[in-house]
């Protein structure tokens, strides 16, 4: 077990230089009472502590964090390099972004810098290098927050001289990415490396984020992300010269499609994101994203930011109920988190997230409802110092999930513009969430061989290696769970040829000749051999039986009574292909089949709609069992008898749970 901090950090974002020096001491004293024991600091201050290219004026941050010392907090000290100076740009405008279509910003907004910019980097450098000079030694500054968010793109000259410099690595020579992006289409055949330019609106761009050529547009997400990592690094590796030891991480934001987590990942020394549901996440999509940012690390993580109660950016901000914030809380700590993290800690008076809800309201004091639960959930968290840090969550499920995946299946043109990567992959964490059957969601590159069962939805693009490792994996006696847009296209977009599913074809045991593409408005079904009857509908393949056998067939249209569903033994295991978007219904049945053939057993044996999870210490596992239900949910038996941590309380046979109760369970090995 690595433990990674030695209590629970409960605080967030603080932005004490936007308010007078009267109003710290006052914030002080309700953070106290709130149980509050850590704050993030920082994080958008490059202007105010670098006025000027040639000054630094650290005397106000001195004071801050002379106030927290004082206090005995613990700090997550941001660099302030995600949001760029007026000085900056007005004399080096280049350090600004280029848009997708073309236009070069002004001075304005934040995430606002070129990441291919050398005077962005210069300065960059000299910022952090001054900051971890002057603060690093200081034992109070528990871990360092670099940049904040990082996302969005450029297409600056910048950018285009360094993504030619980036393919020239990549592919070596112009034949190899002529070949690679199949240049021949339409007559794009490139000569010269200054021949490519970016793939923006002004050249292959589409419509609604399509693109001519899938090619050249994945490996600009793939340079782009791979761009800001550098900017990570460069931060990273600044701090590291002058404290080797130092704890270093930046903010992660979920399912965010502009950067490949799993790759950020290897480079953090501890994952941290921010999570923003709306009012009608479900709460299954919430644990999978705490089950995707434990996963890119296989370690507990920090949930750097949440809002106590309500957000400003959504279309609609609705107030978290009463009990939501903790119950939300204690989730994310079911799925691996290590500190609960709020934005913020006291609201802003002006600007656009004025609006964002905090632990101190516009009222300013402590008398409302939001400052009650946060006090109550920051007392709770002391009781549950000895379990928490660095205890893990272990699975013997894997869900599959790739950004190049993700990318590329949202770039293709066709079949249908409704498949989107990340509910496809939802839908399947859905019916284990329902299970309570533990889940860990993993790269295409992991060990697969820790698991029973994998998962590997819309697996689009199969890039080298991926399919051969999935062999050996059902071959040794796993199951595999796949279907509809798998195997089509290699690393580049490229199709596959001799029939789909490509690589996966004698995996799958199946053959399939073409795909039909439903309208919104048209449905088929889906037959199994017991009689039951389900719906499908979006995408369905016409597939041909090879090695496999039929589990279900489809109803209607020319390919009625042609497979929809098969089953295939390989090896010592088996893989399941699902032709088509099914139902839940038909979805449960099949996943249901897979968990029997790879033994897959749930948290608890009982059937409940509670949430229950847990995380393991050295001597014994914790349970957090959660309603998230608008109904009472009565508590399973097996726990009848076992004492609630939170309230140090026996918990009764029968008890009811009501909707944002919390019981966590802490019960020894034997």
């Amino acid at each position: 077990m690595k433990q990674t901090f030695k209590k629970i950090l409960y605080g967030g974002d603080y932005n004490p230089n936007q308010w007078p020096r009267e109003i710290w001491d006052e914030d002080m004293r309700m953070f106290q009472k709130a149980g509050i024991n850590s704050a993030t600091i920082n994080v958008f201050s490059w202007a105010k502590i670098q006025p000027s290219e040639e000054v630094y004026n650290f005397s106000e941050l001195n004071q801050i964090v002379s106030m927290l010392c004082r206090e005995n907090y613990n700090i997550v000290f941001g660099t302030s390099t995600a949001a760029l100076p007026a000085w900056m740009v007005k004399r080096y405008p280049e350090v600004a972004r280029t848009d997708y279509e073309g236009r070069h910003h002004k001075f304005g907004q934040r995430h606002n810098a070129c990441p291919n910019s050398p005077v962005y980097q210069k300065y960059v450098k000299e910022l952090v290098t001054r900051l971890v000079k002057h603060y690093g030694d200081n034992e109070h500054v528990t871990c360092w927050h670099v940049n904040n968010e990082y996302g969005g793109e450029c297409y600056c000259e910048n950018c285009e001289k360094a993504f030619r410099v980036w393919l020239r690595k990549k592919y070596g020579t112009l034949a190899n990415l002529n070949k690679a992006w199949n240049l021949e289409f339409w007559g794009h055949t490139v000569y010269s490396w200054d021949e490519i330019v970016l793939p923006n609106a002004l050249s292959e761009g589409l419509e609604d984020d399509r693109t001519a050529f899938a090619g050249i547009s994945i490996d600009y997400h793939r340079f782009m992300s791979d761009s800001m990592l550098e900017n990570y690094k460069l931060e990273r590796d600044t701090i590291k010269q002058y404290q080797p030891e130092a704890l270093v991480t930046t903010n992660m934001m979920g399912t965010y499609k502009g950067l490949d987590y799993f790759k950020w990942a290897k480079e953090v020394d501890i994952v941290s994101w921010d999570n923003y549901p709306s009012y009608n996440t479900p709460w299954s999509y919430n644990a999978m994203c705490h089950d995707l940012m434990r996963g890119v690390k296989k370690m507990p993580f920090m949930l750097m930011e949440q809002t106590p109660s309500q957000q400003n950016w959504q279309p609609y901000n609705s107030l978290k109920r009463p009990g939501q914030m903790r119950a939300q809380s204690y989730q994310a700590m079911a799925h691996g988190a290590d500190t609960i993290q709020f934005f913020q800690l006291r609201r802003s008076v002006g600007g656009c997230e004025k609006f964002h809800g905090a632990v101190i309201e516009h009222a300013g004091h402590e008398n409302t409802r939001v400052f009650r639960e946060v006090a109550q959930l920051g007392n709770e968290l002391k009781k549950l110092n000895g379990y928490i840090p660095g205890s893990v969550k272990e699975a013997k499920v894997g869900i599959i999930f790739d950004w190049d995946n993700y990318w590329a299946l949202e770039y293709t043109s066709g079949p249908h513009k409704d498949l989107k990567y990340v509910e496809q992959i939802h839908q399947y964490y859905e019916y284990f969430y329902k299970k309570n059957i533990a889940v860990n969601i993993i790269p295409t590159d992991d060990n697969f061989e820790q698991y029973d069962l994998v998962i590997a939805p819309v697996l689009y693009m199969v890039k080298e290696g991926v399919a051969d490792a999935l062999e050996k994996f059902v071959r040794r006696g796993g199951t595999l769970v796949t279907g509809f847009m798998s195997g089509l296209v290699d690393q580049s977009d490229n199709v596959y040829l001799s029939g789909y599913p490509g690589p996966l074809r004698s995996l799958a045991g199946v053959w399939v000749e073409e795909i039909d593409a439903l309208a919104p408005e048209q449905k088929n079904t889906v037959a199994f051999k017991d009689g039951m009857k389900a719906g499908c509908r979006m995408l369905c393949d016409i597939i041909h039986l090879e090695s496999a056998e039929m589990i279900a067939e489809y109803t209607s249209d020319f390919y009625s009574g042609t497979p929809s569903v098969t089953r295939n033994p390989f090896g010592e295991g088996q893989t399941y292909y699902i032709g088509t978007v099914c139902d839940e219904e038909a979805l449960s049945k099949i996943l249901n089949m897979a968990v029997t053939d790879a033994k897959i057993s749930p948290v608890i044996d009982t059937e409940t709609q509670l949430e229950i999870t847990y995380r393991e210490t050295d001597t014994g596992r914790l349970h957090f069992v959660i309603n998230f239900k608008d109904e009472p949910q009565e508590l399973p038996p097996q726990f009848a008898g076992e004492r609630d941590l939170i309230n140090d309380e026996v918990l009764k046979e029968g008890l009811q749970l009501k909707k944002y109760d919390v019981k966590i369970i802490f019960i020894k090995f034997a």
